[in-house]
């Protein structure tokens, strides 16, 4: 018996990994309102239910890109087919409009609907079986209370046999563990609220903490970061170096609160997390938050490779091109406008998904009522090749303080392909020296590129000035491991410095700084 159940089990959890890494991608920014109050409830059941489905997330997952809040329809896609979310407005036909408040509790703590068919750890109920009754009879209230929307789709998309949904049983019976959270004692009261909710509707674990083959959490590594879909949730334990040991109460309060601070910015799945949740938290259980993260012990240093010396000039060269404008020559930054890069956790994580994600696709900091402006990051895959995109990851993770393993052009590659973007070829020869920057900048010839990001920007250099670029260097970058055959890097690897400074002065001619002629924009 227990090895028919260990089988099934199997089965299941390698589904079970795929969503539980899975993310969908984006959602609205607020919750729908109250529209009527349903029969046995009260006007501070449907305030508190609002709050904790705030808490929980919930509209990020159950809304689709353009649709009606809470009416499903986002897709999650995984190696064995898409998943889709449910719909949770209170339509009879479509949504959860027949459910019972028992039902509602049951999908929560033990993953099953209102049919008795197990619902898949994309919905993360290992996680919210730690809710009370009474908290989640509040959200129940609060979904009742919202526009109804007749929304129907087919949610299960999935390849056989995986779209056995029975097979869920032998997963929950090896790595469920039913609530709810039982306090503990020993812990004052403020730690118990913050581990009720970061173990519960918070779910941090379902990204921060890394999977087994069969998808279950290592309890062992909780909180030390891990892989989900295109992503890498960093570590977030006392860790100095990789977690949020370097950051003190008020600046991992601002960062939940605003989405940035003078270390970081949320975006992508985190800036969703802040925009929809934790800026939404009251003080005291912010507070409670925090106290419970400051107890999770560091993550152990692990040694990291030293990279190749030339690689690291090559992806130096592209740093100064390309990303100093904004994060400066010595990556101080701006402070909760650009994010700076010195002793950056999110820079040297184990694992560099993220990073290469960001500078392949760019990304947006996702507004909050606190930090209302969008700022955002230019995409860089029409501009880098796999081995240049590697070269200035690998620089900028061993730079000013950092240290961390090295990016390799095969990790690029795999993920340029995962986000079906595409490289787009230069179209003019690749300058070898700033002080005559080339056709797809702003920048006129004779400006010293090293005063771009300053007061003196657009300043003009001496006469017999010289300033390698990425393709001056290409040479001996060629020479590094996984290199390209010419070594050079494309001719539009310079353009990002050299249009910034110049633009402000208004002396460029040529094409925008960061788009290429014939390119996409």
């Amino acid at each position: 018996m227990r090895m028919a159940l260990f089988i099934a089990g199997l089965g299941a959890a390698i589904l079970a990994t795929t969503l539980v890494f899975g993310q969908p991608k984006s959602s609205p920014q607020r919750l729908a309102p109250a529209v009527r109050q349903p029969p046995g409830t009260s006007a501070a059941q449907l305030e508190r239910g609002k709050y904790l489905t705030e808490l929980g997330d919930c509209v990020s997952c159950h809304t689709q890109a353009g649709g009606a809040r809470f009416a499903g329809g986002r897709p999650v896609e995984t190696p064995f087919g898409t998943i889709v979310s449910a719909n949770i407005t209170p339509d009879k036909d479509t949504g959860i409009g027949d459910w019972s408040a028992d039902q509602f509790y049951r999908a929560l703590h033990e993953g099953i609907d209102d049919e008795g068919k197990h619902l898949y750890p994309a919905f993360p109920y290992n996680y919210y079986t730690n809710v009370t009754r009474e908290d989640t009879d509040a959200i129940f209230a609060y979904l009742r209370s919202i526009p109804a929307v007749h929304h129907d789709f087919k949610r299960n998309k999935l390849r056989f046999p995986f779209n056995i949904r029975a097979l869920m049983a032998g997963w929950n019976a090896l790595f469920l563990k039913q609530g709810p959270y039982r306090p503990d004692p020993s812990k004052p009261a403020e730690w118990n609220r913050g581990a009720y909710l970061v173990q519960g509707l918070g779910h941090c674990q379902a990204c921060h903490t890394p999977q087994d083959i069969l998808g279950a959490p290592k309890k062992d590594r909780a909180f030390q970061g891990g892989i989900f879909a295109e992503w890498f949730a960093p570590d977030i334990t006392a860790n100095k170096r990789v977690g949020i040991g370097g950051w003190d109460d008020d600046s991992l309060r601002e960062f939940l609160r605003r989405g940035s601070n003078v270390h970081s910015a949320a975006s992508g799945e985190m800036g969703e997390v802040v925009a929809f949740s934790t800026a939404e938290m009251n003080d005291a259980d912010l507070n409670s938050v925090i106290t419970y993260l400051r107890s999770v012990g560091a993550s152990p240093d692990r040694k990291v490779e030293q990279p190749d010396a030339a690689v690291m000039r090559q992806g130096q060269a592209i740093w100064q091109d390309a990303c100093s404008a904004c994060h400066q020559m010595d990556a101080s930054g701006v402070p909760r406008y650009f994010p700076p890069l010195r002793h950056s956790a999110n820079l040297q994580q184990s694992d560099p998904t993220t990073v290469v994600h960001f500078i392949l696709t760019g990304t947006r900091k996702i507004p909050t009522d606190l930090a209302p402006t969008p700022l955002s990051m230019p995409a860089f895959y029409w501009k880098l090749d796999d081995q240049e995109i590697a070269a200035v990851a690998t620089y900028a993770r061993n730079s000013w303080g950092n240290a961390a393993a090295p990016v390799t052009a095969d990790e690029v590659k795999k993920l340029r392909a995962k986000l079906k973007v595409e490289h787009v070829p230069p179209q003019h020869p690749a300058p070898t020296n700033l002080a005559h920057p080339g056709p797809n900048t702003l920048a006129p010839a004779g400006t010293d590129s090293r005063d771009n990001g300053t007061h003196n920007a657009g300043r003009a250099a001496a006469a017999n000035l010289q300033i390698p670029t990425a393709a001056a260097m290409g040479g001996a970058a060629a020479k590094g491991p996984g290199s390209t055959a010419q070594g050079a890097p494309s001719a539009t690897a310079t353009t990002g410095a050299s249009g910034a400074g110049s633009k402000a002065n208004g002396h460029g001619k040529g094409h925008p700084a960061g788009v290429p002629t014939g390119g996409p924009g």
